[in-house]
């Protein structure tokens, strides 16, 4: 069957386009509170970023609640997941608010960072619980094509909230108050995927902890004991292990990127200001559509090649763009190198979910998914770190650039091994797509 034909098919289940509605309207949301958030922080009219002030800030904003991970799969493990979904959409929304009416009274300090910092804790639990929800509304056999659906649009959707958070900004202006209404906006937006949440049943997001052993519900009494044995049961299944590691080492290497094309497009391509918040999220929109292209060729992709073949390709495919269209430094370059950076994750990561789903048992799902999510973001808080001590403030280092193109070379000669030592014992093997 075509793509689309594949793509109707999933989208004719109600269930599923209950929580693929959740997750667009959730995630749009996100892309505006992180474009008034970038437009406050990081592209203020006065100020020249620097590498290590983009790091102290991605730091902060990050590695707090990539700790709340592991907490937030042991309850999504426990708790109804539909009401994951609602009240952590609420609670979002209620900090919006706050962080908005702290922007416009000017208490930009201490209780601001707290309210952001809460705010994207508690996203943890809603973009965890949606992962472990997805088996629950589409049969196994069409994973790949609904991995290929929901996270993709809902990260399409958050480029586009964060295209639409630039507008507001611009219609607002460089001030407080413009940054309010972005903020406030997005906590309506966080309102309505709460409200679209509740079109699904209380109980039909699962876990299933009925059929389960009392070893699993023992598990359940400890964070760190249910965390611990999520990374188990991850180790134990080659696929999935091969995959996260896949995820985390990309996920450095994009991180690096994406500090190196704040500064460059904050001091170097503009003056910063509302100019560079624009200017950058042109490279933004050109990421997204190529999040959506490799959604889109991934299952057709891997239905005609060994998974480790499409992965080793898109890998390699990112180290050549990279070099191509990143090494000139031209800002009419560098959307080129966005979109086909944006190809190459979505591509990598719908590959990995799948395979990540198909290998965990659902009891599971919750807390492999924290793992997931820790490995994301603490990726990208390492990437701050060493960004702050190699990217100069300009952006401009061809030896980081030339490096970033190696270690996903690197990468994509790994996925080529594993694909020889995979096809020697028998052609089928469990981690191939359908």
């Amino acid at each position: 069957m075509s793509f689309y034909g594949d793509l109707r098919e999933v989208l004719r289940g109600p269930r599923f386009r209950r929580l693929f509605g959740t997750r667009v309207v959730s995630q749009f949301s996100d892309g505006v509170y992180q474009a008034g958030l970038a437009g406050y922080i990081f592209f203020s009219p006065e100020q020249h970023t620097t590498a290590g002030a983009v790091a102290g800030a991605f730091a902060v904003l990050l590695l707090p609640f990539s700790l709340v991970g592991p907490f937030a799969g042991v309850f999504i493990d426990r708790w109804s997941r539909r009401q994951v979904l609602l009240w952590s959409a609420l609670a979002k929304a209620l900090l919006a608010a706050l962080t908005a009416v702290l922007v416009v009274g000017g208490a930009d300090g201490p209780l601001f960072l707290l309210a952001a910092l809460g705010l994207l804790s508690v996203n943890r639990f809603f973009l965890a619980a949606l992962s472990a929800a997805l088996p629950h509304v589409v049969v196994r056999e069409k994973l790949t094509m609904a991995n290929a659906v929901t996270p993709t649009c809902g990260t399409v959707a958050a480029f586009l909230g964060a295209g639409a958070g630039a507008g507001l900004r611009l219609i607002g202006g460089d001030g407080d108050g413009g940054t309010g209404v972005v903020l406030f906006g997005a906590g309506v937006g966080f309102a309505l995927a709460g409200l679209v949440s509740t079109t699904l049943g209380r109980t039909e997001l699962g876990p299933d902890l009925a059929a389960e052993s009392t070893r699993v519900r023992a598990a359940l009494g400890g964070v760190v004991t249910g965390l611990v044995d999520g990374a188990r049961h991850i180790w134990r299944r080659r696929p999935a292990r091969n995959g996260l590691a896949t995820i985390a080492g990309h996920r450095f290497l994009y991180g690096v990127s994406t500090i190196m094309t704040l500064l460059l497009y904050n001091n170097t391509f503009t003056a910063g200001g509302t100019a560079g918040l624009a200017s950058f999220t042109v490279t933004l929109a050109a990421s997204a559509v190529g999040f959506l292209s490799g959604a889109v060729a991934t299952p057709w992709a891997t239905a005609r090649m060994r998974i480790e073949t499409w992965v080793a390709g898109l890998l390699l495919f990112a180290a050549v763009a990279l070099l191509l269209f990143g090494l000139p430094f031209q800002a009419g370059l560098f959307p080129v190198a966005g979109f086909a950076l944006g190809v190459a994750s979505q591509g990598v990561k719908v590959s990995v979910d799948t395979l990540v789903q198909r290998h965990v048992d659902d009891a599971y799902r919750g807390r492999v998914f924290s793992v997931y999510d820790m490995l994301f973001n603490a990726a990208f808080v390492a990437a701050a770190a060493v960004a702050a001590l190699v990217v100069p403030p300009s952006g401009i280092s061809a030896a980081v650039l030339v490096g970033l193109a190696s270690g996903y070379a690197l990468m994509a000669t790994g996925w080529l091994v594993l694909r020889r030592e995979s096809a020697r014992p028998q052609k089928s093997v469990p981690d191939q797509v359908d």
